[in-house]
Parts: C-alpha cells; structure tokens; sequence
C-alpha cells in the first residue's frame, strides 16, 4: 500500500558529515581492537572532504530513485555508510508512515503518541522530526519539542484519573493546573459516564469565563462512543468542546472511522505510526557506481548479484509536470545527460562543507505539504493506490547492457586465465 515515499532525515546526514571525526576515546578503543597505528593515524585527523547531491528533505520520491550521490575517496564513503542508511531508512520510512496517516485524517489534527513503544529515545527523538514534517501537528515527546521547536501536546494519563476518590474530582483538579487548554480522558471507567462528569466540569468553567477544550477516548468502539458523546455534548450546548480519539490507531482505522462519519476532531497516533506496523522497514541501499583509475578517470560499475542488482554510474532523476503541477513520471538517468523533467538532485555539500540553507523544521513541513500537494490522488490512497510511473533513460539502459557485457566478458577472461 505505498506508492510512494517521503524524503526525510538529509539535515542529520548532512551536518554529520561535516562534523564527524574520531576522538582518543575512539582511537584507544579500536587500538584494544587490534586496529593498526597507520590505520589510527589516520582516523585521527579524519575529515570528509567529498560532495554530495540529495534530493531536497520532503520531497516525494519513488523505487529505485538515487536520494543522496557522494562522491568521495572510497574510505571516507565507506566510513559513513551506516550512519547514513540508518538516518535516511528511519525517517524516511516513518514519514511516509505519518504522511499516509495525516493524509487519511482530512485536515483533522494528527499527534504523534508513539515515544513510549518506539525503538528507543533517539529514534523516538527522529520519528517525532520526522512524522512533524510530514504534517502531524505535534508530538508528545517534550525533549523534541524542547530540541526541535515542535508543539508539544498531552491529556491527562488513566492513572491520574485512577489515583482519586471520584472521577470527577480528578477532572475538576486537572482543569484548575490547565485552565487554558484542558483535554479530560474520559474512559477510565465508562466513555458515556466520563463524558456526563465532563460537561459538568466544562459548565463550571463557562461560569469562570474559562472552557473545556476537549474530551478523549481511548477505547471501545471509538465509531459508536464518539457519536454518542458528541450528541450528549451538543445537548449539553457544548458544540466547542472537541473529540479527541487515540488508542492502536493508523491510517487504516482513522480512514474507515471518517468514512462512516465519526464526530472525532483529531487523532492521537502513537504504535502503529512510531514503529510503522505494517511496513517496518524500507530498503534504501548504499551502493558503488563509478571508481576512477590513478589518472582520476572514472568508470561506471555495477552489481549483477541476483535480485540485488544495481544500476551504473552518476545518477540524476528527472520529474515530469502537466499542466496542472501535478506529477505524472519519472524518469531515472545518468547526471550529464539532458532530459525533460525537473532534474531532482542538486549539490547541497562539496569538499565536505555544506554549501545549502538547511531549511527551518517548519519549512520543511511546507515543502512537504507541498510536494504531497502535486502527488495526484490515485497514489495516495490508503489501500490499493495506483503505482506511480518511473523508468529508466536510453542513454542508462544503453549503458547497463554494456556494463552487463563487459562485465560477462571480464569473467569469461578471467576463467579462461585462471
């Protein structure tokens, strides 16, 4: 059900490349290791001196796409191969994740919930980045939106609820700490009795010139409770006093909820999005696809193992409009050839220095928006979407038969020699 990813994670890449280096502590454990002294030397004055093209964070990319091209000496690519793949794999995965969720909730704000399930704090750090651009309105991780910028949000949690006497007591106490934005969960007990306590509560801030900002549920069949308490809600002349719904949810259940007309104003997200439940990883791979000779002339090469066969030389991918801005193909080819399309990788690092703006998170979330905004809506769809058009250039399917032969008869050679 992806026809398309969403590109995040390249700030992280880039900043680290131009600041990665290794400290004694590093140097004097690898020496435990059994690393030699030259290798040591070297590591200790290490800096990444390559550049590098990326396709712009947020934008919308599609299989087989390259997102970032290094060109480096061969130790210093290699070196950071990991860190990249892992950075670039997370975010990208749960962006695509969010954007799939944002995109099923119609406008209606979306939290992220998921640090508590999520594989560690530094990944819970990057999925909150992540899902925020790719529209989610905040996060309740408070250390990245101490760290990010990001709009923090919460309700209060069962056990408060579940520490007091009465239900109502407890209400009545979180209003008085948050008079200003107060969300109550309301099914600790029973969603329609907790509802019924609520309106009370929300009259007596009326009678303070203060309100009720909303009510969570949690539980149940979140369809049939939301329905019943937005009656209950309107009855009690409580038409702004909004339905905020959390509890296993995704794409899918947010999709089919809305469909069949749920009165819920926004959705906390937290499982399923943090660790994208359905489709926990992606495969962006790291790959060798030029090497030059003593002279610094460069060859393209490629990977002929099968099934994870790889595609030749410098790469750049170009995007076609119509009319209307929309995007309707692809088209993946080599980066000295002229093409129509909007080619999509520019430089963003040379001699290891970044040379771009790195856009604000909330830049990032409108180039995001925006790039989603010329994604026609048969790829978006949540089950079943149409798969996006990409192919290949002449001028780079010319060369993959003539790397694929030259590579056959290399070995040929070579058996016959051995």
């Amino acid at each position: 059900n992806r026809s398309y990813f969403l590109f995040a994670g390249l700030e992280q890449v880039l900043i680290y490349l131009e600041k990665i280096k290794f400290t004694q502590q590093h140097l004097e454990y690898l020496r435990k290791e059994g690393f030699k002294d030259d290798f040591l030397e070297y590591l200790r004055n290490f800096k990444f001196t390559g550049d590098v093209y990326a396709v712009p964070e947020g934008s919308i990319v599609f299989p087989f796409e390259p997102l970032i091209r290094i060109t480096a000496p061969i130790i210093e690519a290699q070196l950071v191969e990991t860190f990249l793949l892992n950075t670039i794999n997370l975010q990208t995965m749960v962006a695509t994740k969010a954007s799939r969720v944002v995109y099923a909730a119609q406008d209606k704000s979306v939290i992220e919930f998921g640090l508590r399930r999520e594989h560690g704090i530094d990944a819970g750090m990057k999925i909150a980045r992540s899902s925020y651009i790719a529209g989610c309105n905040g996060t309740s991780n408070v250390l990245s939106g101490m760290v990010y910028g990001i709009p923090i949000f919460g309700t209060m949690a069962h056990s408060f609820v579940m520490s007091y006497e009465k239900e109502i007591g407890a209400f009545r106490d979180f209003v008085k700490t948050f008079p200003a934005k107060s969300t109550l969960l309301i099914d600790t007990y029973s969603d329609i009795l907790g509802a019924e306590k609520a309106t009370i509560v929300a009259k007596e801030l009326k009678e303070k010139g203060q309100k009720l900002t909303g009510v969570r549920i949690d539980s149940g069949d979140l369809l049939q409770s939301s329905k019943k308490i937005r009656k209950l809600l309107d009855e009690k002349k409580l038409k702004d006093v909004t339905i905020f719904a959390s509890g296993d949810l995704d794409e899918y259940k947010i999709d089919q909820l809305l469909n069949e007309k749920a009165p819920i104003d926004g959705f906390g997200v937290g499982t399923k999005m943090g660790t994208c439940a359905d489709y926990p990883f992606i495969d962006v791979i790291y790959k060798l696809s030029e090497v030059s000779n003593k002279q610094k002339i460069f060859s393209p090469i490629m990977k002929l193992s099968e099934g994870k066969n790889t595609l030749p030389g410098r790469k750049q991918f170009f995007r076609i409009f119509d009319n209307k801005g929309y995007c309707v193909k692809d088209i993946i080819g080599l980066s000295d050839e002229q093409n129509e399309g909007n080619p999509m990788l520019s430089k963003v690092m040379e001699n290891g220095k970044i040379i771009t703006n790195l856009p604000s998170l909330n830049e990032l979330k409108t180039i995001a928006k925006q790039n989603l905004s010329t994604l026609p809506e048969k790829y978006k769809k949540i089950i079943n979407p149409a798969q996006y058009p990409v192919t290949l250039s002449e001028e780079l399917r010319n060369l993959v038969e003539k790397i694929k032969r030259k590579i056959v008869d290399d070995q040929i050679l070579d058996q016959k020699s051995a």
